[in-house]
């Protein structure tokens, strides 16, 4: 069965595969935007807090029997540091996109969401009807504003979707869409799994960034899984929104509450953030300032895309890099519209490591 198929993903070059990481090469492509995956010093104070619970699984849906004292101070933690009313802790970041759009579009609702926003979301989108979904051009307010005058037939809520920081290509959501969200009394949705932890005087993320007050119409949904080095997701907002999805978003009613370890690791790794926010920013300012000067991108976001648009070179590319010891991401269709290298800055890795792999790129691309 498939074989069709999947002699055609082979003959274009798109085909993938399962692989151990290896733990001998340096890691530029993953996600562990500030190397807090392999702190042993929060995995320590994790699995305390952890073992002082009385039990270390969920054991059932967090409106049944499986919400703890775990999950609640990271909820407070979060709403306290973001400046939301109230919040839940989601199992992935997948199903938090999936318990927002399917949950918050009602029958009269008409969604507007970015053309590149995650695979998530866009699976999401099939639960609503074809009508209540309009796509706009990626980050692009003007085509946003154009298509929400154009829909004259508006009888319900707009509902925005956007991402802090775009998790191909590293572009930061524009400013302009909050105001329309204003302007059109819009719930806007950000997906900030790539920005929570990397941006803002705080590196809390977009609303950080722009500092932006929180309003009632604001949903903000981070991931555990980047910067934070756990897993898992939570969405933050209004005290209706959150007792709404809570009642109402399938995901999060019929699934097994998050693990205790992810969300405690996660609740550590905040609170590791913003102790040492002065440190990290400086780190990931230098490193974006070696990006710069050796590949001329200039980058706000710790995501740096280099553009190839060919299937087989980018992984000629990514394995001449493996030679040298370095792995970055060769990220081809349907993830993206052209193959590109993904380059990912992350903190923990050795500047002279990192100058290394932007010359060996400069020079391969």
């Amino acid at each position: 069965m498939y074989h069709k198929e999947l002699t055609a993903i082979k003959k274009s070059n798109r085909y993938r595969e399962r692989k151990i990481s290896d733990e001998s090469l340096i890691d530029l492509a993953s996600n562990d935007y500030l190397g807090l995956a392999s702190n042993k010093v929060l995995f320590q104070k994790a699995y305390e807090r952890v073992l002082a619970n009385g039990h270390f699984g969920p054991k059932a849906s967090i409106l049944v029997n499986g919400y703890s004292t775990i999950h609640k101070t990271f909820e407070e933690a979060l709403c306290q540091a973001n400046g939301f009313e109230e919040g839940v802790i989601v199992g992935s970041g997948f199903l938090a996109n999936l318990s927002m759009i399917e949950a918050l579009v009602r029958k009269k609702d008409t969604l507007f969401i970015d053309e590149e926003y995650h695979a998530s979301g866009m699976v999401a989108t099939k639960l609503l009807q074809k009508n209540q979904v309009i796509l706009f051009k990626h980050n692009d307010a003007n085509d946003l504003k154009a298509k929400i005058e154009a829909s004259n037939t508006l009888q319900g809520r707009v509902v925005i979707a956007i991402e802090g920081v775009y998790s191909m290509h590293g572009d930061i959501a524009s400013r302009e869409i909050f105001d329309i969200a204003d302007d059109y009394n819009a719930i806007l949705i950000v997906d900030e799994a790539h920005s929570s932890g990397v941006i803002g005087e705080n590196l809390l993320g977009i609303f950080d960034y722009y500092n932006i007050q929180p309003k009632q119409n604001h949903i903000k949904m981070g991931t555990l899984g980047k910067a934070y080095g756990s897993y898992g997701a939570y969405i933050l907002s209004s005290k209706a929104i959150i007792d709404f999805l809570i009642n109402r978003a399938k995901a999060i009613i019929y699934t097994t509450a998050p693990s205790l370890f992810d969300t405690a690791m996660g609740l550590e790794s905040l609170y590791y953030i913003l102790e040492h926010k002065k440190e990290l920013k400086a780190k990931i300012e230098k490193n974006l300032e070696i990006i710069e000067n050796i590949l001329n991108i200039k980058s706000k976001s710790l995501i740096i895309p280099i553009i190839i648009n060919d299937n087989k070179k980018v992984l000629e590319i990514q394995s001449k890099l493996k030679e040298s010891g370095l792995v970055v991401g060769a990220i081809r269709q349907p993830t993206v519209k052209e193959a590109i290298i993904r380059l990912i800055a992350k903190i923990d890795i050795n500047q002279k490591d990192l100058i290394q792999t932007c010359n060996l790129l400069k020079e391969y691309r």
